[in-house]
């Protein structure tokens, strides 16, 4: 454990990763191109991208399932392969049906490979480097999103949409080949975390990673704090930018790869504060969403075009919430035994995946609503207005208020039994602060 072989794990793992993520988000770069190249609406684009996240979403816990069967490098390979073959289908195809096809094999690719990855770490490290790096991956899977934000993003407009999705393809078989070749599940070559369990008992295991409400808590703190980001990052960010704000292409990937800076710069200090303060991960969560909706509220409600240090403010506090989103797999890890680690961290990845992809698809509905309503021709120019993602962006609103009450509801029965199977009494935040400034002035 946490020998010089498992940091060559830990790389080798990471960029895997970071290469997933590129993939994942390599469609938001080209929105704008695949409205003319398919010559679809912003429903039909955001179906292209939802149908992504639906296949990612859906394959969470069988993945988790068989994590906790098989062990991880088998599944990663897996995927890794799949994404290939998805960006390569993407690349040459030229309808959008083709293209569905493609995003879909990117999306099952995808969804073998952060949970799985989060396991290798627990297998090859310990103690207090763990949590630690789980930030890490995260923060790492943000610069995989700068790789698609600015490098991908150049080279769509200098070679055009083939060779930018073959060369993504490209770097996908080098990290699919580099992991077979470094990578094995435990520090004991050749073996298994466990032995194989029958379907069964891995279905009885899974129903009680469910109904634990520390694995429930986890899921919702995903749910609300990531969605935000991932929507932005993966498809309208760049059209809201480009068009809406007027920032064209390189400056709006230039603003969305700051996010990696300040996802970066966030997930070691999440990482330090969660470690300190174990029981207090939900507040700091709803402290996350609560300043996101502020600003968000601030950059909508702006007269005019919003100046760009709001914008900026806006980058910043969205960035927060992609490593703020990993709490969520501490806390599900937390309340669950280490045999369910796998089931649990499927469930908990759900959740952010399952409001990006509604909140994604609403706001591509609501601005072809809005284009109709303003008697529009669909062309970016009118479909990408500022005024129209005003409105659109609302469903924010809508999607993350209904997973807050969930979160609510999930930390109070988490704490009612922390306090009686450990004895553990977590106090309201004002009554911890108020007693904290009593003892510091008595």
């Amino acid at each position: 454990m946490n020998s010089r072989r498992a940091w060559i794990v830990f790389a080798v793992s990471a960029f895997a990763y970071l290469v997933a993520v590129m993939q994942r988000s390599s469609l938001g770069v080209a929105a704008v191109q695949a409205t003319d190249r398919f010559d679809i609406t912003a429903t039909a684009l955001s179906s292209l991208a939802v149908v992504q996240l639906i296949v990612y979403a859906g394959l969470q816990v069988p993945v988790g399932v068989m994590l906790d069967r098989i062990g991880p490098k088998a599944i990663i390979v897996t995927g890794a392969a799949l994404m290939v073959a998805g960006q390569v289908t993407l690349g040459l195809s030229t309808s959008l049906g083709v293209a569905i096809v493609g995003r879909i094999l990117v999306g099952a690719g995808d969804a073998m490979t952060f949970i799985c990855v989060i396991r290798l770490i627990s297998a090859w490290f310990s103690g207090r480097t763990l949590p630690l790096l789980s930030q890490l991956i995260g923060t790492i899977g943000a610069i995989g999103q700068l790789l698609s934000a600015f490098p991908l993003s150049t080279a769509l407009h200098a070679w055009g949409w083939t060779p930018t999705f073959l060369s993504a393809a490209g770097l996908g078989a080098l990290a699919l080949v580099l992991f077979t070749l470094v990578v094995t599940d435990s520090p004991v070559a050749g073996a298994l975390l466990r032995e194989p369990e029958s379907w069964a008992s891995s279905m009885r295991r899974l129903r009680g990673s469910l109904a634990r409400p520390g694995t429930q808590l986890g899921f919702w703190i995903h749910f609300v704090s990531q969605s935000s980001l991932t929507v932005f990052a993966l498809l309208w960010g760049f059209p809201f930018l480009s068009v809406g704000m007027g920032y064209g292409p390189t400056g709006a990937a230039a603003l969305i790869s700051l996010t990696v800076i300040f996802s970066a710069v966030a997930g070691p200090v999440l990482g330090i504060l969660t470690a300190r303060y174990p029981n207090r991960r939900s507040t700091l969560v709803l402290g996350l969403v609560t300043a996101m909706g502020i600003v968000w509220a601030a950059v909508l409600a702006w007269p005019g075009i919003p100046p760009l240090w709001l914008i900026i403010v806006l980058l910043v506090v969205i960035s927060v919430g992609g490593p703020g989103s990993l709490i969520g797999f501490d806390t599900a890890r937390r309340f669950n035994p280490a045999r369910s680690h796998g089931s649990a961290s499927g469930v908990v990845n759900v959740g952010g995946f399952t409001a990006t992809f509604t909140i994604m698809f609403l706001v591509g509905a609501a601005l072809d609503l809005i284009d109709r309503m303003h008697g529009g021709t669909g062309a970016p120019a009118e479909l990408y207005s500022l005024e129209s993602f005003r409105y659109a962006f609302l469903v924010q609103y809508l999607v993350v208020g209904i997973g807050v009450g969930f979160l609510l509801r999930a930390r109070r029965r988490t704490r009612r039994l922390l306090l009686r199977d450990e004895g553990i009494e977590v106090d309201p935040l004002w009554v911890a602060l108020l007693r904290t400034w009593r003892q510091r002035h008595s």
